[in-house]
């Protein structure tokens, strides 16, 4: 079934530009319309693969795709992006030469893997998700994929599963070690709300934002050089701290036993461990703050994280310390931190929103000047995860 969504002016006119090179393309109106968002994290780093606690927001930036089914099971797609098509057969997938169309290649194979029959089909994507910022525009253009599969193969959506495939597919396809929360985000985001997300059994729950506040995204304009290398470095040493504890994962560890048996004091794996566990259990301490309106007590935990990743798992960096520090000393900021990887991107901030107006003309301005860079700063609200939606523009 066609959802009927209320969409904002941004998502309309994202709407509106792949339905017109759609049809500038292809001479015809698409028969569907998917999008899926990309998230920012508000707390929970580096937790996902760690079986903890994740709390991100789907994020209103997102890849759409307007694209009609053809007979032969073959995908034609066209990034407004890249001003690039990629075509390829769904009956004799191959990798290619790393590249955007390997992650939508990557999600064909990971289905067909699961046993799903796919339909052929040919469109148009754009994405607003900036990329290489730590807001997981890949997660974002699987999910549509995927999405675009089950439209017109008429299959059914089940979003845990699809994000794990879709999870497999940046996995095992594309070559990208990544856990579960981005691809988790972006198939179940609530409009309105963060979701907690235990990692270990991939159960969810919605929980609100506080009232009278917003979230807003800051983009140093740095990117992840190392960021790949760095993240199987830090895995890998969380890893080994779970074997020093003789558990599964750090899930299974509390502050108590980490204090009574830490691993040997100023080891990776001693920093490493303490940020896990104590990010674990401040990102459940946050969704409880949301459950009773505390924007406070959240502002408190997203700041304290930062300092976690900053001192303890080291994957800040001069310019992520930068923003959050200067996004602290500003009227109406409850909290600040880096979000994502690490080593680039962006930071988010929750600030009052009374305040958001004023905050967003001095963050820009003060980093900017403070850095030589120059930094993007979105408002954005919590959306929606993967959507099959109406193409016509005129549907209310």
């Amino acid at each position: 079934m066609i959802a009927i969504e209320k969409f904002s002016p941004h998502d309309a006119i994202m709407r509106s530009e792949v339905i017109q090179a759609f049809e500038q393309r292809f001479l015809a109106p698409p028969a569907y319309v998917v999008r899926a968002p990309g998230r920012v994290n508000l707390m929970g780093e580096h937790t996902d693969y760690n079986d903890g606690f994740v709390l991100p927001m789907a994020i209103d930036r997102a890849t759409w795709i307007a694209l009609r089914p053809r007979a032969a099971r073959h995908v034609e797609l066209h990034s407004l992006d890249y001003e690039e098509t990629a075509t390829f057969d769904l009956a004799a997938l191959h990798r290619g030469s790393a590249g955007w169309s390997e992650y939508a290649k990557g999600v064909a194979w990971a289905l067909q893997e699961d046993g799903s029959f796919l339909e052929g089909w040919e469109g148009v994507t754009k994405c607003d998700v900036p990329m290489g910022a730590g807001l997981s525009s890949s997660a974002a253009f699987e999910l549509a994929i995927a999405r675009a599969f089950f439209a017109v193969g008429h299959l059914p959506w089940e979003t845990a599963k699809m994000a794990l495939l879709c999870q497999k597919a940046e996995n095992q396809w594309v070559g990208v070690n990544c856990g579960i929360m981005d691809q988790m985000i972006s198939a179940v985001g609530q409009a309105g709300h963060a979701v907690l997300i235990d990692c270990r059994d991939l159960s969810t729950r919605a929980v609100p934002l506080p009232a009278g506040t917003v979230v807003v995204v800051m983009d140093t304009a740095t990117r992840r050089g190392l960021v790949e290398s760095a993240y199987n470095e830090r895995r890998e040493q969380c890893e080994a701290a779970a074997r020093h504890f003789g558990v599964r994962s750090l899930r299974d560890v509390t502050m108590e036993t980490f204090l009574g048996n830490p691993p040997p004091p100023g080891s990776p794996e001693f920093r490493r461990a303490r940020h896990i566990i104590s990010e674990i259990a401040r990102t459940t301490a946050a969704a409880e703050a949301m459950d009773r309106n505390d924007g406070v007590a959240l502002g408190r935990l997203m700041s304290a994280c930062h300092e976690s990743l900053r001192d303890d798992f080291e994957v800040s960096s001069p310019q992520l310390d930068t923003m959050a520090s200067l996004a602290w000393e500003l009227p109406g900021c409850l909290g600040a931190r880096m979000t994502g990887a690490g080593f680039g991107g962006c930071a988010v901030a929750l600030v009052t929103t009374a305040s958001a107006a004023g905050f967003i003309e001095a963050i820009r301005h003060r980093y900017d000047v403070a850095t030589g860079l120059h930094s993007k700063i979105y408002l954005c609200e919590a959306s929606n995860g993967a959507e099959l939606i109406s193409p016509h523009p005129e549907t209310p």
